[in-house]
């Protein structure tokens, strides 16, 4: 038997976690490194628990996403409360020496500087002081002591992003959408190249929160790359590349153009007994087709049916359908229609809706990754997302829903609405 998607209570998922960050207001800074008062303390307990939730109690991880140390520190956040005076980035200091430097930003910030994770462990402004004495690192000529104010989280406005040599990924971004807006040299294929290690094997699959180099480059040159030929070499390895992607593109595009002329021509094969029917019967009188092409939305069985009865739902019964999938299986839209929104829904997770040329609305949640943006026309059959877990769920799955309005509460069978189109599931 498949596992079973459900839903629960709400609870904000990993997905969406705001890591610690501050911006320092020059070079040469440094704070005093006294422990916090007890206006923002809180206990060695406590403290494990905020970082068994943000990086599985792992106090030396380095995953190269920008953030550091079982605390996750962005490296501007730990030298602007004296983490330097330590070691010189957070996950080379010890539990102590990162709980110490957490006591300042708790002190100057409050648990919202841990979003997610504050609420998660109860850390809270005025509990405990931790009993602790952080070894600090061989002395230095002390700079000049500046004052910081304003200390605030460090964010990158997507509207001045362009501006920067770094992309930070929101919801609904596509690495194709980057590339052109950001007119990367070599399209996407080449902002796939230059980030690959940070979004992994499959370029459809960017989470937000990315951090991706906008140069286009690729591959950086080594030391000894001002050596004579070594210009024309990179050169010749980029055309190459750019001539493989055309190819490929356009091989893409001849199979979807064979593929809609076999559907078509499939089409008018169905529709020729019908129209030899209606001559040689001329007392019939021809009905409109109604029928429109429609798809399933994923290649899956059902899990939890429509109306499936429980106090887990918070109208008392389920008001989709669930399909129980692995994270990653492509998600696409039921029949064409214009996406009304793509990007975070609370209890849905990431989830898109897609108004449909009947006017019914079909919406697709708990989703890993979009492949869409709102605005954005779609076809039935055409993938707009990728499965997941986010939201308020159990396991991996894709919830269903058809409605006659875009908001919750007007849903009807979804299975019964694809049957109509000639979509057997």
């Amino acid at each position: 038997m498949a596992v079973r998607g459900r839903h629960r209570r709400y609870q904000p998922n990993r997905i969406n976690r705001a890591s610690l960050t501050v911006t320092a207001g020059g070079a040469g800074m440094a704070l005093p490194l006294t422990m916090a008062g007890d206006a923002g303390a809180a206990d060695v307990g406590t403290w494990n628990k905020v970082a068994a939730c943000e990086s599985g109690k792992n106090w030396s991880i380095n995953t190269g996403n920008g953030y550091y140390g079982g605390l996750q520190f962005k490296q501007s956040t730990w030298e602007a409360y004296g983490g330097t005076a330590y070691a010189s980035r957070a996950d080379r200091a010890t539990r102590d020496q990162q709980i110490a430097v957490a006591e300042k930003v708790l002190d100057a910030q409050g648990p919202g500087a841990w979003p997610v994770c504050s609420a998660k462990a109860g850390l809270t402004r005025g509990g405990g002081s931790p009993d602790l004495t952080p070894a600090r690192a061989p002395s230095k000529p002390t700079p000049p002591r500046r004052e910081v104010k304003d200390v605030k989280p460090e964010v990158t406005p997507q509207s001045t992003a362009g501006t920067a040599e770094m992309y930070t990924v929101v919801h609904g971004d596509t690495l194709s959408g980057i590339a052109d807006e950001r007119r990367v040299r070599g399209g996407w294929q080449q902002l796939y190249e230059a980030n690959r290690r940070v979004i992994g094997g499959d370029p459809d699959l960017i989470t937000p929160g990315q951090r991706l180099s906008v140069h286009g480059q690729g591959r950086r040159v080594s030391q000894g790359a001002g050596k004579p030929g070594q210009h024309a070499e990179d050169r010749t390895r980029q055309k190459a590349a750019e001539r493989k992607a055309a190819e490929r593109k356009a091989a893409e595009r001849k199979a979807a153009e064979k593929k809609a002329a076999e559907r078509k021509a499939a089409e008018r094969k169905r529709e020729k007994p019908r129209s030899s029917e209606a001559a040689s019967s001329p007392t019939k009188q021809a009905r409109p087709t109604t029928s429109s092409a429609a798809s399933a939305p994923i290649a899956a069985s059902p899990s939890t049916p429509y109306r499936a009865a429980g106090s887990s739902w918070s109208k008392g019964y389920h008001t989709g359908v669930d399909f129980a999938v692995p994270t990653g299986t492509s998600v696409k839209a039921v029949a064409a229609g214009q996406v009304v929104s793509a990007g975070w829904a609370g209890s849905y997770g990431y989830q898109v809706v897609i108004r449909h040329t009947d006017g019914k609305y079909s919406q697709y949640g708990h989703l890993s990754a979009l492949s869409v943006r709102a605005g954005q026309n779609v076809g039935a059959g055409q993938r707009i997302a990728r499965s997941g877990s986010t939201g308020n769920s159990t396991g991996p799955h894709l919830h269903f829903e058809v409605r006659t309005g875009p908001g919750f509460g007007s849903d009807i069978d979804p299975l019964a609405y694809l049957r109509a189109r000639g979509v057997r599931i």
